[in-house]
């Protein structure tokens, strides 16, 4: 039987300045964290994919866009810019489904969600829409390994995003990419309170860190950045190998 948990505190990292394009996260991020007088050692950082995408350049800006007729079809009967429509569209592989003002599609990660993560909300323009990393994997690993060399950790980095769910309102944070944390704790082959073998308890850690932290994470309040102690960063491994497959996917 596994001990219980002691404490979680998460803190919330504000004083992160605009993320511009080319900018040195990492350093950001630690400078931040030395004005907080906050150790970066012994925890997991959950940082968000908006300054991500910012400091790996992602974005798109809808004065260089010319929608497609289909772009402009969506756009017509949802009452959208035919220009963010584009740009949804090249970030997107499957669109599953549209409806009630809602593009509901899969990226090129393999994500399914709301825009293909194309995001205009907390961008550096007006007319410039966010669009999600290449390889959130990568990036956190990058953005670790960057911490790392300047002298913090051990510690893990996991990028969050917010997703809509289907058959329930509302949002939640979870993870498009980890490193120094294996996205799933699987706890199969270990046994219960009762004794009872686990035969499909697989819990989604990273997912799990994610939605914590979003609750420091608001739109408004200026915190691209959350510091959790009290979780051991067990394992390594990537967001994008815990993505059904669709042989093993029963709502495609």
């Amino acid at each position: 039987m596994s001990a219980a948990p002691g404490a979680i505190r998460l803190v919330a990292l504000p004083g992160v300045p605009a993320v511009q394009p080319g900018d040195d996260l990492a350093a950001l991020v630690r400078a931040a964290a030395n004005a907080a007088a906050l150790r970066l050692e012994d925890g997991v950082l959950v940082v968000c994919q908006k300054v991500v995408s910012k400091a790996e350049g992602r974005l798109a800006r809808l004065a260089d866009v010319e929608p497609s007729a289909e772009a402009r079809r969506i756009a017509a009967e949802d009452g959208k810019d035919p220009r963010h429509v584009e740009i949804v569209l090249r970030e997107t592989v499957r669109v599953v489904r549209l409806g009630h003002g809602v593009m509901i599609c899969e990226t090129r990660h393999g994500f399914v969600c709301a825009n293909a993560g194309v995001d205009l909300s907390n961008a550096p323009g007006p007319d410039i829409a966010v669009l999600l990393p290449l390889d959130p994997d990568a990036s956190a690993a990058a953005l670790r390994e960057a911490l790392l060399a300047s002298g913090a950790g051990p510690l893990a980095v996991v990028v969050s995003d917010t997703f809509g769910r289907p058959w329930r309102e509302g949002l939640v944070d979870v993870a498009i990419g980890c490193a120094g944390i294996a996205p799933i704790d699987d706890q199969r082959g270990t046994r219960d309170l009762a004794g009872r073998e686990l035969q499909v308890t697989a819990t989604a850690t990273a997912d799990q860190l994610a939605a914590a932290a979003g609750l420091l994470m608001r739109k408004d309040a200026g915190v691209p950045a959350v510091w959790i102690e009290g979780v051991r960063a067990r394992g390594d491994g990537r967001v994008r190998d815990t993505l059904r497959t669709p042989d093993t996917d029963l709502f495609r």
